[in-house]
């Protein structure tokens, strides 16, 4: 039977609520909330089949300005609300959406525990490399020498690589984007969005007001696209493109099918022992 959620029809508008978004001047965020808006269109489910949750950040607002169901969380709890709904809720689509500090900072330990259980939920990170709502601190993903008001001496951390630690914490979907190139950023997005199993999109979206260093053009002159040899399903070659920095690769680093958590639960309640057994097999093809 066909979906009934799904129809060729659909328009940005449709995506677009009534909300104006409140970013500065020249945020990359506004570019990735056109992906958003492009990828929608293009999966083509009914709004009302969509739930966009967020944590705090000033791309944490994206909710607001999207005609889907919308959850704001508190500060680094997307995942925890995003794997409930999914858990609760299998026949929705689940796009999460936030910053780098919310991600990979206070929301760390969730962000881990939902790669490693590779929930069937989408999330994109806009990644700014600095804590915008608050104005302008470091990031985990600040570069070394960084300064801020948090370092004013600048930064002695080194920056956290949120492609090594998607991939290895178990991920089955792990690419990069740009803000400033929106058709490909879509493309990405909308192939998270139909991939079965946990997909993160770490996306270059910078912040003209409190970070002078990644800039447009900065990411202009620096991004390349992924190699088109690149064998995605290897996750050896995977770990070693998101190891290279210079240039900055933006596509897709890896990609596999495997079972995903609602699998596992769903073998548990009411599968045959066979079930289980497959499941169990699938997911131990996932670590080796």
């Amino acid at each position: 039977m066909a979906d009934s959620t799904l129809t060729a029809e659909r328009t940005i508008e449709d995506y677009r609520s009534d909300e104006r978004p409140t970013w500065c001047p020249g945020c990359g965020d506004f570019g990735v909330l056109n992906a958003i808006f492009n990828a929608l269109r293009m999966v083509g489910h009914d709004p009302a089949g969509v739930v966009t949750v967020s944590g705090i950040g000033c791309s944490s607002r994206l909710p607001y300005f999207t005609s889907t169901y919308g959850f704001h969380s508190l500060h680094g709890r997307a995942m925890p609300i995003a794997t409930g709904l999914k858990v609760a809720r299998p026949d929705l689509k689940v796009l999460a959406v936030g910053g780098d500090g919310d991600a990979f900072a206070i929301g760390t330990g969730h962000t881990v525990h939902a790669l490693r259980r590779n929930v069937d939920v989408c999330y994109v990170v806009m990644d700014n490399s600095v804590y915008g709502l608050t104005k302008g601190q470091t990031s985990p993903t600040s570069g070394l020498g960084f300064t801020t008001k948090t370092t004013p001496r600048g930064s002695v951390d080194q920056p956290l690589n949120p492609l090594l630690l998607a991939i290895a914490a178990g991920a089955t979907f792990v690419a990069r984007g740009f803000s400033a190139n929106p058709k490909q950023l879509a493309e990405l997005i909308r192939r998270g969005m139909e991939h079965k199993g946990f997909a993160i999109i770490d996306t270059y979206s910078p912040c003209p007001t409190f970070n002078k260093i990644n800039t447009f053009k900065t990411y202009r002159e620096e991004v390349q696209d992924v190699p088109v040899d690149h064998d995605v399903t290897d996750k050896a070659a995977a770990l070693s493109l998101a190891l290279v920095e210079d240039p900055r690769y933006i596509g897709v680093y890896y990609q596999v099918e495997l079972a995903t958590f609602e699998d596992g639960l769903e073998a548990q309640h009411s599968g045959s022992e066979a079930d289980r057994e497959r499941v169990i097999s699938d997911l131990f093809r996932k670590y080796s």
